[in-house]
């Protein structure tokens, strides 16, 4: 027999651990703060790019076991589990923003069954399980901390194969209640005190930043000594030590999660008197990064961009989403804007044109048609439907047969062959 859950949030994580939790045999109800985004979703219609996740929600609304409301009180009255993963955006400082879950626990707060147990979802920063105790005012709730390890475009797979199962809680009994709604999932589970629970979420996000970050720098040390990256990464990662996870060059790193996590802990980290410099060092690579590839692909178009047309694959930050959010390719367009270019881009995702984050962006449904008449083309992110591009065609239609291969994804000798100039990342 399933437990009765309660979602406040429906955004990637919410969205994923409701249509995941139902799965697994438990009646969820999910609540949001956007009427027109509940109706859609009743209906089984899916606002975000997440493979298998539309297939999920249709499941367990069919089932009856997925019901999505409109109010986070009106999600919480019957449920002895409540998710809150709500948004904990960057703060101007750096630290996480804690305004939404402080407001949502604050709302379920009268509405709540004794004994129900709150579950931190959202990424929080350490001591936030006191945060929202303290937001809900009840001694008979117990706060539990149950960190998210899920990539976007690979979530559903991600929830029900975890390498690791994550529950922070000071009361035992707690725990083991939190930890008998992932039976069935064969990963290890991992028992702690909110604060590391806490901690290594952030930790997690920071190291594999570190990593990405560091074969990046390596990557630029390749380039400098006429070193193959692609052959440098092949032999670190035969070193079971090290492993060739997250050892890919490419743009830098972005996304919702990567960039707010590695500014939060920083902060964290000052907040207790420690001065986390190595961190720092991550982050600064990385907009290092963003500059060094917009430097590239200025100097292969000749030079300059200035009035010149630019061609972009990819504006994603990453394939198999449709997140646009701290894209690695939004960053280096944004630095050929400001040098005068000229954008003509595409993405398999079919973003919307009039997304303010694409302002000053032709966003083409048709990637022949983004590379008509530039003088290079950019590869930004790593959808692999580019690797299979018609290049005679691409060749063809631009005013200058040059790539630059940012996420080092297509095949050189074949573009060279056919008469482009390529350059990728840390290969000579």
């Amino acid at each position: 027999m399933g437990s009765k859950i309660a979602i406040i949030g429906t955004g990637y994580v919410g969205l994923t651990t409701g249509a995941c939790l139902a799965h697994l045999g438990h009646t969820v109800v999910c609540a949001d703060i956007i009427q027109e985004k509940v109706d859609a979703l009743n209906r089984g219609e899916i606002p975000i790019l997440e493979a298998g996740l539309g297939d999920l929600v249709n499941e367990g609304l069919r089932a009856g076991q997925l019901s999505f409301v409109m109010g986070a009180k009106n999600a919480v009255a019957e449920a002895e589990f409540i998710y809150l993963c709500v948004p904990t955006p960057q703060g101007g400082d750096g630290s996480a923003d804690l305004s939404y879950i402080q407001d949502a626990a604050a709302e379920i707060a009268p509405h709540l069954l004794s004994e129900a147990i709150v579950i931190n979802k959202s990424t929080v920063p350490v001591g936030s399980t006191r945060v929202v105790e303290k937001a809900l005012g009840r001694s008979d709730i117990s706060v539990v901390s149950n960190p998210e390890f899920l990539r976007e475009g690979s979530a559903v797979h991600d929830f029900l194969n975890p390498d690791r199962v994550v529950i922070g809680a000071e009361d035992q009994g707690a725990a083991i209640r939190v930890a008998g709604l992932y039976l069935g999932l064969a990963a290890p589970l991992q028992v702690t005190d909110p604060a590391s629970a806490e901690t290594i979420k952030y930790a997690s996000n920071a190291f594999l930043a570190t990593k990405i970050s560091f074969v990046n720098a390596i990557a630029a040390v390749c380039e400098a000594v006429g070193a193959d990256v692609n052959d440098v990464v092949l032999g670190m990662g035969y070193d079971k030590r090290i492993g060739n996870a997250f050892l890919r060059p490419g743009p830098g790193w972005g996304g919702s999660c990567f960039p707010k996590d590695s500014h939060a802990l920083v902060k964290i980290a000052e907040d207790a008197g420690y001065d986390f410099g190595l961190l720092k060092g991550v982050i600064d690579v990385n907009e290092d990064q963003f500059e060094r590839v917009a430097d590239k692909i200025e100097r292969v178009a000749g030079g300059s961009v200035q009035g010149k047309t630019v061609a972009v694959w990819g504006l994603t930050f990453k394939a198999r989403t449709d997140d646009l959010r701290d894209s690695p390719a939004l960053e280096i367009i944004r630095r050929l804007l400001d040098r005068g270019a000229v954008i003509q881009a595409y993405d398999p995702s079919g973003p919307d044109g009039a997304d303010s984050r694409l302002a000053g962006i032709a966003v083409m449904a048709d990637p022949y048609d983004a590379v008509a008449g530039a003088e290079v083309l950019a590869i930004l992110t790593e959808w692999d439907e580019f690797k299979w591009m018609d290049f005679d065609k691409v060749g063809e239609v631009m005013a200058a047969k040059r790539v630059v291969d940012g996420r080092n994804l297509v095949d050189r000798a074949g573009l060279r062959r056919r008469g482009f100039s390529y350059e990728g990342i840390g290969r000579s």
